[in-house]
């Protein structure tokens, strides 16, 4: 399965993907990650990170291995883009969003996070509310972090997972 995470910066998703990497046993795919790689190697990055983290996911994912990708995944064509990458691979794909529906604290977590990753600078408030994120027009999983906690949340997806909630697919929780 490739489960597909995304959102704002600052919603909670790398915190969730880790929790889930760890209770499924699966790989970890940070766009973040990457595109700090490439930037460290002079590459101005667009769309490079994405393409990478992909090509790794289908690599994983024909070795049978559950996937997690951590990426905003602002616009349908990204979105489509892993869907594309789950159906070479054969394999289903989980769509989650999460969103923090809670304004002051969401922008409390942006403001307040530091960087894990060597020379990443993290977007600030104004970076994410400016940011072009498309709303969604198909069916997903949205997981609102302001409603559950991280352990709480990686728990609703390891249900869906491990298939005794796929009811859960077309609500919010």
């Amino acid at each position: 399965m490739l489960i597909i995470l995304s959102g704002l910066p600052g919603v909670g998703k790398t915190t969730i993907a880790r929790g889930l990497a760890n209770a499924l046993g699966a790989v970890h795919v940070r766009i973040d990650s990457m595109e700090q790689a490439l930037r460290n190697m002079g590459v101005n990055v667009t769309g490079e990170g994405y393409a990478v983290a992909q090509a790794v996911s289908e690599d994983n994912l024909r070795l049978g291995r559950i996937v997690i990708a951590d990426c905003v995944n602002p616009d349908p064509e990204s979105r489509n883009d892993w869907r594309s990458v789950a159906e070479r691979a054969g394999v289903d794909p989980l769509d989650v969003e999460i969103v923090c529906s809670n304004h002051d604290e969401h922008r409390r977590r942006v403001e307040s996070r530091r960087s894990d990753i060597p020379g990443h600078r993290l977007p600030v408030w104004a970076d994410v509310v400016a940011r072009d994120y498309r709303p969604w027009h198909r069916d997903r999983l949205v997981i609102d972090t302001a409603r559950l906690d991280a352990q709480q949340s990686i728990e609703v997806i390891v249900a869906i997972v491990r298939g005794s909630d796929s009811q859960a697919l077309n609500c919010s929780t």
